[in-house]
């Protein structure tokens, strides 16, 4: 299959490529987490769902011609979490999404990988318009969405609960 964007991508400290089965442990470091999950599924993943939930992402890479990245620490190789575009059915329109396993919170990965994500959807696919679908609660990923330019542009509800969109505005473009 031919992918509409990159398949990796590298800034300073940072890998993002396409997911490798055997990512999936360093993964899963990210998905069990209660805290890295409050904002996403709600809960910790078991191992076999965090393996699923890898698969997906894979699988998204093939039915859309994107997807999200592995986001992995030059320095260790280690799979930090994934970062970059997800479209899922139900979503109100395609994101830039963003999650790193605790150890790496509070560093600048999420905004580089981020900041990264959209300059290269700029490039690739700028008729994608992009949002970021956040809880208001989740004021960490706020912040990163908007050091990379998003602004708040409307509340929707979401999963039985109310999310903010920010909106990632192309070069030159009002919407």
């Amino acid at each position: 299959m031919s992918f509409i964007i990159p398949e990796r991508l590298e800034t300073e400290r940072l890998i993002l490529r396409t997911f490798e089965e055997k990512d999936w442990r360093d993964l899963y470091e990210y998905y069990r987490d209660e805290e890295c999950m409050r904002y996403t599924v709600g809960r910790p993943l078991d191992q076999d769902e965090s393996w699923r939930k890898m698969a997906t992402i894979v699988g998204h890479w093939h039915l859309r011609g994107y997807g999200p990245y592995a986001c992995v620490e030059k320095e260790t190789s280690t799979v930090m979490g994934t970062v970059g575009l997800w479209f899922p059915y139900k979503w109100p329109e395609p994101e830039i999404k963003w999650g790193l396993a605790r150890k790496f919170w509070r560093k600048g990965y999420a905004r580089e990988a981020a900041a990264a994500v959209k300059a290269m959807a700029d490039k690739h696919v700028p008729d994608i318009h992009l949002i970021s679908l956040i809880y208001p609660q989740n004021t960490g990923s706020i912040r990163v969405a908007e050091s990379i330019g998003a602004s708040y542009e409307k509340t929707v509800p979401f999963r039985g609960k109310e999310a903010a969109i920010y909106r990632h505005l192309a070069p030159g473009s009002t919407r």
